[in-house]
C-alpha cells in the first residue's frame, strides 16, 4: 500500500497539474458519485493527510480518495486520447493536463468542513509541519494507550499516527534496532522511533522517488550493518497481516532503545 511519502508526491504532482485551474471535464465512476459535477470548478489545490488525498475546489467541496493497495493518480496531457478501462475511477481534465485515477479504493465528494467525516478518526499525519511540535505528542499519547500491543503493529496503526505502512515500520525499526515484536509499553523512547520514521520519509519526499531499504523486501540477503540474513515475520492477525522484515541480530529479542 503506498505510505505517507509517496502520497505527498502524489499530491505534489496533483498541485503541479490541477491548481488554479478550472476543470474543463471531470468522469467520477463510483457508486454514488457518478452523478456528481465538477466541470467548471476551480481546482484550489490536493493535500495529503497520511494514505489520504484531499482535492479541494472553489465551490467548499472536496474529493476524498484513498489509494488502498494498488490505486495510483497519473497525469497526462489534456490533449491525450480519454482514458478508458475497467480500472479507471476518476478522470480531472484542465486546460493543459489531466489526472486519471486508476484502481482507487475509496472516493468520496462531501464540503470541504466535514473532512473530518474521512479522517477525523486517523492519528496526526506523521509528516505534518507541525508534527514535532503538536503531533508528536497527540500521537505518543495514543501510542502508550496500545499498551502490550507490540510495537510493530503500534507504527501500522493509522490511529496512532497517520502515513507509515510496512516499508517504513520495518526501517524505523531497524534505524533503531529495535525487535518489531516488542510490547508498546516497554518501549524505552517512541517519540526517538516516530521522529526517525518522519525523517526517513521526509528523505523519501524529498528525493522524490522511491528510496531502497536497508531491509523491507530483503528476505534472505545479508544485513547492511552485520551480515545476519535478512528475516520476514509477521504483524496482525488474518486477514490484515502484514510483513515485517527484520535483522535478528541487529533487532534481537529485548532491544527497546
Amino acid at each position: 500500500m503506498p505510505e505517507g511519502d509517496v502520497l505527498r508526491r502524489t499530491a505534489a504532482g496533483l498541485d503541479r497539474a490541477l491548481a488554479g485551474s478550472a476543470l474543463v471535464r471531470a468522469d467520477l465512476r463510483w457508486p454514488g458519485a457518478s452523478a456528481v459535477h465538477l466541470a467548471g470548478r476551480t481546482v484550489l489545490g490536493t493535500v495529503a493527510y497520511g494514505k489520504h488525498l484531499l482535492t479541494r475546489f472553489d465551490d467548499e467541496r472536496t474529493l476524498h480518495t484513498h489509494l488502498r493497495m494498488e490505486g495510483s493518480w497519473r497525469i497526462a496531457p489534456s490533449t491525450a486520447p480519454r482514458a478508458g478501462g475497467i480500472d479507471v475511477r476518476a478522470v480531472l481534465v484542465g486546460p493543459r493536463w489531466s489526472a486519471v485515477g486508476e484502481r482507487l479504493g475509496m472516493l468520496d465528494v462531501l464540503a470541504t468542513r466535514d473532512e473530518h467525516a474521512v479522517i477525523g478518526h486517523l492519528g496526526p499525519d506523521v509528516l505534518a509541519d507541525d508534527f514535532p511540535r503538536v503531533g508528536l505528542t497527540q500521537a505518543l499519547h495514543r501510542f502508550a494507550a496500545t499498551g502490550p500491543t507490540p510495537v510493530a503493529e503500534v507504527l501500522l496503526d493509522q490511529r496512532v499516527q497517520a502515513g507509515i505502512g510496512t516499508i517504513w515500520m520495518a526501517e524505523s525499526l531497524f534505524s533503531r534496532g529495535i525487535w518489531p515484536w516488542t510490547p508498546a509499553d516497554h518501549m524505552a523512547d517512541p517519540a526517538s522511533l516516530l521522529m526517525t520514521a518522519r525523517e526517513l520519509m521526509a528523505r523519501s519526499v524529498a528525493a522524490d522517488q522511491v528510496q531502497s531499504g536497508r531491509v523491507h523486501g530483503r528476505l534472505g540477503r545479508p544485513c547492511s550493518r552485520c551480515g545476519t540474513p535478512i528475516a520476514r515475520g509477521v504483524a496482525r492477525r488474518p486477514p490484515m497481516e502484514r510483513p515485517v522484515f527484520w535483522c535478528p541480530t541487529c533487532q534481537g529479542k529485548g532491544s527497546t532503545r
